[in-house]
């Protein structure tokens, strides 16, 4: 197997410097992403060469790398290249845009979500091109610049390929990673393959209320209406509901798992009512794995600090759980608030994806290439919490999985979307080895 050509760290350093953030598209222009695009052609001037390039809105770039065969049943291969903002108050070691090189790693905003895994896609098809190879079958390579604010490049892209009657065979995401202890009672490391993907929802509650002066206030003003709905809206706000998917998950652990716990393992993957329950005792990731999450994310209301608002809002996001439906999830919202006078309005709603099977080709490949690039470590199953692009595939094409094959400790996984991100040189090495595999194994 060929090395990775050097430079990959100084590859993405470049890629973070440039602050490609989708929420401060207004303030900054467009000129980061149209710079991330040239930053790309000169960086990998045989994907430009080989590929064709398609541009679908400002921030979708389709290349097609065309294969010995079956074009209308391509892999393809995601992720994003916009990132999420930087709060300024935050202390980062490095400067969050800088791309500073220490020690082995790459630290800055990007760096794991997701211009990490973008990389060790083009590394592998560049030097894969670099030896004259061609793939089995058709590869597109799509790549969104606004996925942290909905992904409407990508829902583009995906619309594309099903008017021209283009199902995918295998398309691959961002989401889980390669982690140590992927339960709180799980030893050891496994590689978390996204089978699905919960729904995403974006609600604003509103209350009107008496304005006037705050030194004589009502019983119940706008902002305390607002305050006793968000209260409401409890983490019990959705009953525990199992998956097929979590039932793999722990069926994958238990055989990788000695001593007593691989036991209890095999108890919860063979009785989902129990597992719901107990993951929604443990809290955290666990409990969002199997119920709808609820989370107040924003607040506005009032002009000055002695005087009542008429009207007080707050947003809300919730992650719908599979086997739900976004009807429901309003509904239910609704019964919880139990308050005719706050609004209950939909901002934004995405239905849960489907699940994807463990027991077919595509499953077996990604295997496969796991097993070059982190022998040793198992493929598991599981489902995805957070959004990603390839939600949009999902509804047309029938093995959809997402992972992006990185390394990550538990430190790392809270830096996305926090602080002090940064990914090491050699797990993006080993993500270039398992692109590769992927690759060279597609036929």
């Amino acid at each position: 197997m060929t090395v990775p050509r050097p430079g990959i760290a100084d590859r993405l350093s470049r890629m973070i410097q440039l602050p490609t953030v989708s929420a401060e598209l207004a303030e900054r222009g467009p000129e980061p992403f149209e710079d991330f695009v040239a930053l790309i052609a000169e960086l990998y001037p045989r994907v430009h060469a080989d590929l064709s390039l398609e541009r679908h809105t400002d921030f979708g770039l389709l290349f097609r790398w065309r294969g010995r065969a079956d074009a209308d049943a391509p892999l393809v291969l995601m992720a994003h290249y916009d990132v999420v903002p930087v709060d300024e108050s935050d202390d980062w070691t490095h400067p969050p845009f800088a791309g500073v090189i220490a020690d082995g790693i790459v630290y800055g905003r990007g760096a794991l979500d997701d211009k990490g895994p973008l990389i060790a896609v083009l590394e592998a098809v560049e030097n894969l091109l670099a030896e004259g190879f061609t793939p089995a079958r058709d590869v597109y390579l799509s790549f969104g610049g606004n996925e942290e604010t909905y992904g409407r490049a990508a829902q583009e892209i995906a619309r594309v390929l099903r008017d021209r009657g283009i199902v995918p065979w295998l398309v691959v995401d961002e989401g889980g990673a390669v982690v140590d202890a992927p339960l709180p009672f799980v030893p050891g490391r496994a590689a978390m393959i996204g089978v699905g993907e919960k729904g995403v929802m974006t609600l604003t509650l509103t209350a009107r209320g008496e304005g006037g002066h705050a030194s004589a206030p009502p019983a119940l003003t706008a902002v305390r209406r607002v305050a006793r709905a968000i209260d409401r809206l409890g983490p019990t706000t959705f009953r525990p509901r199992p998956s097929i998917a979590i039932a793999r998950m722990l069926t994958r652990l238990a055989d990788h798992t000695p001593g007593p716990a691989r036991h209890l393992l095999r108890v919860l993957g063979a009785a989902p009512w129990l597992t719901a329950r107990v993951f929604a005792l443990l809290g955290g990731e666990p409990a969002a794995l199997v119920r709808t999450t609820v989370a107040p994310t924003m607040q506005s209301g009032g002009t000055a600090a002695n005087v009542l608002p008429s009207q007080a809002s707050a947003t809300v996001n919730l992650r719908i759980a599979l086997g739900e439906t976004t009807q429901q999830t309003v509904l239910r919202v609704r019964r919880r608030i139990r308050d005719p006078f706050v609004t209950v309005a939909v901002v934004e709603a995405s239905a849960p994806s489907p699940e994807s099977a463990v027991d077919n080709e595509q499953f077996t490949l990604l295997e496969a290439a796991l097993a070059d690039s982190h022998p040793g470590v198992p493929a598991v199953p599981y489902v995805m919490m957070a959004a990603t692009d390839s939600r949009h595939f999902h509804r047309f094409s029938p093995a959809v999985y997402r992972f992006a094959p990185l390394d990550m400790s538990n430190a790392q996984r809270a830096s996305i979307h926090g602080v002090d991100e940064h990914v090491e040189v050699s797990a993006l090495e080993r993500g270039e080895r398992f692109h590769r595999s992927l690759l060279e194994r597609l036929g």
